[in-house]
């Protein structure tokens, strides 16, 4: 019995200990750092309101320092004062538009469903824009809950535009402090990202059972990279740009490309799998060798991340020396064993250990860069190449127009957002419920444009918020103080801020929380505002999955061909940049780079526009099956677009021969077809049909490349890069024939 309870005690002191250890890591982010922020800003004009008993005063400063803290994302820090003017000046226009709401229902319903429309139908300008339109809806809503007896309604909607400038002079000053916190944190994420990327790689050498899993896991992964890779450009770059060559900015902007690199390299691994597991099956040596090879690559990864600023904590590079020489030892013995009867084998395997020994010279000088050398002027990239990565936002006022249309999804659910907080706040007045603006409020914050992130957030609404209510109310039993309750509001309200992008469920707990502890300093009976809060979320999430299921549903199927062709095209490009610069030689160009940037980029998009059609009903889900191969079939063209591209780039190669050419214009037809393919596809309700094309009469010149170039040298270097080259570009034109296949299907005749 003392035996078991010791391993319990263990076990919970383990659990405790890990917790800990993730709330310490929680409590350094900049996620917390914004939200103490905003407890900052809320509560300071709320203290100096009571104190020179100017409540209201203090109050509006309160709202419109909260309404414009969504806006307050990473990113380069003018953009960011931008965004919170924007919304500062918005949320002023609807403060004063709002109070004078006091109206007829007969006018209000049209006028609430007008402004909830357009201030919606901003997020057609970007991420950003979106943040902006929120802070805006915020403040639509709170107006209903707002009466001011002592300010006219110009003057609360000037206290709400100071306290909007206040947040903004807060932020500024915040960034100014530690300017260095989200390029951190944002390189931080981006280094534990890599190395998950890197561990799932390597769980797929040699025969898996579940590689199925494992390759939806590395899509994922790898859209969460080049989201992580976009706010990083964005940082590095624009910052550069207008702060001139920091050196911190210059060796963290290099140790960013660095990681950029180590990604395309590691999705370049050699994408034939059955020849890779035969070999495997046979040498389990090798799996073994390569396996703790590349679970050292992440290993290290996560320790740099963990101590990035400590240079001289970093893992030694000894273990990773030793891997590889293990590994080329090996190598040159199965060559001696097997030189004549499995020289192809031989061949993959040195391609193979040339990529990781490419990766381990990635990470010695990301450790380099990291110990802060000095940089000479040749370190330095110049501005006008690094200003070709970066997107810049569309804000030309005709994009109003062209997505005036149920085409577009951002109009769809503008429409729907009006329609269904009408028909919200409707219920609410019907019914005579206490407060009918927090249905309009829950169904603002869940209703989302895709149907799986708005069925996601519906049930963590109403889950978090029963939580929330059940601790609020045993908590309002046990302490009767209303200073406390004033505490807890605000601490609660922090910790909401600070985790609703990582876990909704556990944000709705504390805002609930939040809300109740406020309104348990103004309401004697706080079990009726605990009841109606819950009764009011309901009928915000069910009205808002509701509308998302039949009111102009914006179903993946309908926009997922876009994916596939944008992702395509940006592939087609790609390849077309590797094929030229292979033929030509000479220096690398920017646009192989900028291209190889939007082939990832898309491909990501794909990703993501995918597995929204997946948690989408069965019966939405048109022709799914042969939508996954496409996705499946982009990330394996960009896989042996990468495993080319990383080869080319780091090796001294021969002259293209014709064979090369050929079939480089080949597959860059079947592309091009297949584009012209998807134009006329939208998969909504179109059936697959019997192909009736003709067999094509083009015939790859198997072994070609390989054979001539094994017979004319003596060069293993030439050997190696024929077979690379052979291989990669039989498995990009059997792709572009699986993909011209899979798309004739859907053509109309």
């Amino acid at each position: 019995m003392f035996v078991l309870n010791h391993k319990i005690t263990i076990s919970i002191l383990a659990l405790i200990s890990k917790h800990i250890k993730e709330l310490l890591e929680f409590f350094k982010s900049t996620s917390f750092s914004k939200a103490v922020l905003i407890g900052v800003a809320v509560t300071i004009p709320i203290v100096l309101g009571i104190v020179t008993q100017q409540f209201e005063i203090g109050l509006a400063l309160c709202f419109g320092a909260f309404w414009c803290s969504p806006s307050d994302v990473s990113g380069r820090l003018k953009h960011k004062q931008i965004g919170i003017l924007f919304s500062a000046v918005l949320v002023v226009v609807i403060s004063f538009i709002g109070g004078y709401l006091n109206i007829s229902n007969f006018l209000l319903f049209p006028i609430l469903g007008i402004l909830t429309f357009c201030i919606a139908f901003i997020s057609i300008y970007g991420f950003r824009a979106s943040l902006i339109s929120f802070s805006g809806l915020l403040a639509l809503v709170l107006s209903f809950a707002h009466t001011s007896e002592n300010l006219e309604v110009y003057q609360y909607a000037l206290c709400i535009g100071i306290g909007g400038i206040w947040y903004l002079t807060l932020s500024t000053l915040w960034y100014h402090i530690n300017p260095k916190a989200q390029t951190e944190e944002a390189l931080n994420e981006t280094f534990l990202l890599t190395a998950d990327f890197l561990d799932t790689r390597r769980q797929l050498i040699g025969e898996q059972p579940n590689r199925a899993d494992l390759q939806n896991q590395l899509m994922t992964l790898q859209s969460d990279l080049t989201e992580h890779h976009e706010t990083l450009r964005e940082i590095l770059i624009l910052s550069r740009k207008s702060s001139g060559k920091s050196n911190y900015q210059s060796r963290r902007l290099l140790v960013f490309i660095q990681l950029i690199e180590m990604l395309e390299t590691a999705v370049a691994n050699p994408v034939n799998y059955d020849k890779m597991d035969l070999l495997f099956e046979k040498h389990p040596e090798f799996k073994t060798d390569f396996q703790n090879l590349i679970f050292e690559f992440s290993h290290q990864l996560r320790a740099i991340a963990n101590t990035i600023n400590k240079s001289k904590r970093f893992p030694s590079n000894n273990v990773l020396s030793q891997a590889i020489k293990t590994l080329e030892n090996d190598i040159l013995k199965f060559k001696d064993e097997n030189y004549i009867e499995d020289y192809e084998h031989y061949l993959m395997l040195q391609n193979l250990l040339d990529y990781q020994i490419k990766q381990f010279e990635k990470l010695k000088k990301i450790k380099w860069l990291l110990g802060n050398p000095k940089l000479s002027s040749d370190d330095f990239i110049k501005n006008d190449k690094l200003r070709r990565f970066i997107d810049e936002q569309d804000y030309n006022p005709k994009l109003i127009l062209r997505n005036f249309s149920f085409r577009s999804t951002i109009f769809k659910h503008s429409l729907r957002l009006a329609v269904v907080v009408m028909l919200g706040y409707g219920i609410g007045i019907f019914f005579d419920f206490q407060n009918p603006y927090w249905i309009i409020l829950t169904i603002i914050v869940i209703m989302r444009p895709s149907y799986g992130l708005t069925k996601t957030r519906s049930k963590d609404r109403i889950i978090g918020t029963l939580i929330g209510a059940v601790l609020a109310s045993g908590l309002v039993f046990l302490i009767n103080n209303p200073y406390m309750y004033g505490a807890f509001g605000v601490l609660s309200l922090v910790i909401a801020f600070s985790m609703v992008q990582k876990n909704y469920k556990a944000s709705a707990t504390f805002i609930t929380l939040s809300v109740i502890f406020i309104y348990a300093i103004l309401q004697p009976d706080i079990l009726k505002v605990i009841q109606f809060r819950v009764i009011d979320t309901i009928i915000g999430a069910a009205l808002s999955y509701t509308a998302m299921r039949w009111l102009w549903p914006a179903w993946s199927f309908m926009e997922i061909g876009d994916h596939i062709k944008d992702s395509l095209k940006a592939n087609t490009a790609f390849f077309k940049s590797i094929s030229t610069y292979y033929q030509k030689k000479g220096n690398i160009p920017t646009s192989l780079k900028v291209n190889r940037k939007e082939a990832f980029l898309q491909t990501s998009n794909l990703s993501s526009a995918f597995q929204r059609m997946a948690q989408e009903p069965e019966s939405k889900q048109n022709n799914i099956d042969d939508i996954y191969e496409l996705v499946v079939i982009n990330h394996s063209f960009l896989s042996s677009l990468a495993s080319l591209s990383t080869y080319i780039q780091n090796h001294v190669t021969t002259e293209a021969s014709e064979d090369f050419v050929i079939i480089s214009d080949k597959i860059n037809t079947n592309l091009d077809t297949v584009c012209s393919q998807l134009k006329v596809i939208n998969f909504e309700n179109q059936k697959t049909k019997t192909s009736t094309s003709k067999p094509d009469a083009f015939k790859f010149p198997v072994n070609s490349l390989t054979s001539d170039a094994i017979s004319q040298t003596d060069s293993e270097h030439t050997h190696k890069e024929a077979h690379l080259i052979w291989e990669q570009l039989y498995w990009l034109y059997t792709l572009s024939e699986k993909m011209l296949k899979l798309t004739s299907r859907y053509t109309v005749d």
